[in-house]
C-alpha cells in the first residue's frame, strides 16, 4: 500500500531543544559479530525475493528454528535481526543500505529492549518512531507491523516499568503513520505478571516455547496480508 504523508526527520525537531537522543541518531557497530551478520544478511539480501521480513534485535535473530520452518519457511521470509542491536544500529544498517532494493510486502520491527538500560522511555519511543520513519521512506509499498518491547526481569523492576512506558509512547507516535502497532507481551506472563521459565529461561531471550506463543500471537497479522500459512491451506481443503 502506497504511502503519502508528512514525516518529520529527527534532525528537523530536535535542533530547537537541543541535541536529538542517542536513541535517534545513526550509530555504527565495529565488534566482528556485527561485521559478520550484516553479511549474512546481505547474502540473503541478494538470494531472492523477500515477501516478510522480521528486523530487530537478537530476539528476532534467534528465532527458533522449528518455530520458523512451521510458520515462516515458506513464506519468503528473512531474518534481520542483529544480537545486540539498538535502535540506532538498526537506523544506521537502514541508512548504510542493508535493505537496499527490497520491498517485502510485511515487514515485522521489533527493536528497543538494549536501550531499555540506558535510555529513558520517550528516547527509546523516538528511537522506535525514527525507524519506522526510515522503512516508510525507503520502502514505501511495504506494511509495517510494529511490536511492542517484550516484557523482561522479574516483576515488578524499573525496566517492566520502563519498557510499558515505551511501549504506551511508540503506540501514540505511531497513530498519524500507516502502520500497525501490537503489544503481545501479556501473552509471555503468568497470572501474576511472572515470567516462567519455559518461555523466558533468562527472563528476555525466548525458548521455543515462547517463540510459538510469538508466531500464534501475530499470525493474524501475517495472514491477512501474505494469506494463510500452507498447512492451513491443506487443513482447510481436507475439511471440504
Amino acid at each position: 500500500m502506497k504511502r503519502f504523508g508528512f514525516f518529520l526527520t529527527v534532525a528537523a525537531v530536535f535542533p530547537v531543544f537541543g541535541a536529538p537522543p542517542a536513541s535517534t541518531v545513526p550509530s555504527e557497530r565495529t565488534d566482528s559479530v556485527f561485521q559478520h551478520r550484516r553479511e549474512e544478511m546481505a547474502a540473503r539480501r541478494d538470494a531472492g525475493k523477500i515477501d516478510l521480513l522480521f528486523l530487530g534485535d537478537s530476539i528476532t535473530q534467534r528465532w527458533d528454528e522449528s518455530v520458523w520452518q512451521e510458520y515462516y519457511a515458506k513464506r519468503q521470509a528473512a531474518n534481520f535481526g542483529v544480537d545486540g542491536d539498538r535502535t540506532e544500529h538498526v537506523l544506521w544498517r537502514l541508512q548504510q543500505g542493508d535493505m537496499k532494493g527490497l520491498s517485502p510486502r510485511l515487514i515485522v520491527l521489533l527493536i528497543g529492549v538494549n536501550n531499555c538500560r540506558r535510555d529513558p522511555s520517550a528516547d527509546i519511543a523516538a528511537g522506535v518512531v525514527a525507524i519506522v520513519d526510515e522503512l516508510a521512506r525507503q520502502c514505501p509499498d511495504s506494511q509495517i507491523l510494529v511490536l511492542g518491547i517484550f516484557p523482561m526481569g522479574p516483576v515488578p523492576n524499573v525496566y517492566r516499568d520502563r519498557v510499558s512506558l515505551a511501549n504506551k509512547l511508540v503506540n501514540e507516535q505511531l497513530v498519524p503513520r500507516e502502520v500497525t502497532f501490537v503489544d503481545i507481551g501479556h501473552e509471555f506472563l503468568g497470572p501474576a505478571g511472572e515470567i516462567s521459565d519455559e518461555v523466558m529461561p533468562d527472563s528476555l531471550h525466548l525458548s521455543r516455547k515462547g517463540y510459538a506463543i510469538y508466531a500464534e500471537a501475530i499470525e493474524p497479522h501475517i495472514s491477512a496480508i501474505l494469506g494463510p500459512r500452507r498447512t492451513d491451506i491443506r487443513r482447510e481443503t481436507s475439511a471440504q
